[in-house]
């Protein structure tokens, strides 16, 4: 079994509507209640108009549920989950640019190989390298490519989903009461399933 949380460290996973605007409304969120966020991730859900946001927040689970509570205020937002407990795969890319040299091309593609990684571009005086793992073994490979010379780190932050059919996908979030601003809803209704 795969568990996501650390000490002090929550993974949240949120549906919300896909239109300018929501990205901002919850990060000011997070900023007006001094909620620190780790990692942050969002892109588009298997449901048209909606996009899922994966959060890495620092705290206890005090913190953790005033989170999810503040999360559900926001019109925008259609579902909450904290998935720190569960069974579930979390996943992060990061593309990492590293100084080489003739003499050290040829070591540096050797631990690349050992993480499964991919050298995705080389030019004369260095390489871009993209790994996909979890947290720690991009930390790590990170690490070990430092004393060649790593010049540039872009992590895209986590993203996790839930394993087996216990999903937070479509059709098993609730919309906050259901309907808001005058009581109509022109999408379908969500009902909530697990712990939030």
């Amino acid at each position: 079994m795969t568990m996501i949380a650390e000490a002090n460290r929550h993974t949240i996973t949120a549906l919300v509507e896909d239109k300018p605007g929501v990205l901002n409304r919850v990060a000011s969120m997070f900023r007006r209640r001094g909620f620190n966020i780790s990692s942050l991730a969002v892109g588009n859900s298997e449901i048209p108009n909606l996009s899922r946001m994966t959060f890495v927040v620092e705290g206890d689970s005090r913190t953790v549920e005033q989170v999810t509570k503040h999360l559900h205020k926001l019109i925008d937002v259609i579902k909450v989950s904290d998935i720190s407990e569960d069974n579930a795969v979390a996943r992060e890319l990061a593309l990492m640019r590293v100084q080489t040299t003739s003499q050290t091309r040829s070591d540096v593609m050797q631990i690349v190989d050992l993480f499964r990684a991919h050298v995705i571009d080389v030019s004369s005086e260095s390489l871009i390298v993209e790994v996909v793992g979890d947290e720690e073994k991009v930390d790590a490979l990170q690490n070990l490519l430092g004393p060649y010379g790593v010049l540039e780190v872009m992590r895209t932050g986590i993203v996790a989903m839930t394993r087996g059919m216990d999903s937070n996908s479509s059709g098993s979030g609730r919309r906050n009461g259901g309907r808001r601003n005058g009581g109509s809803s022109r999408r379908p209704t969500f009902t909530e399933t697990g712990s939030v």
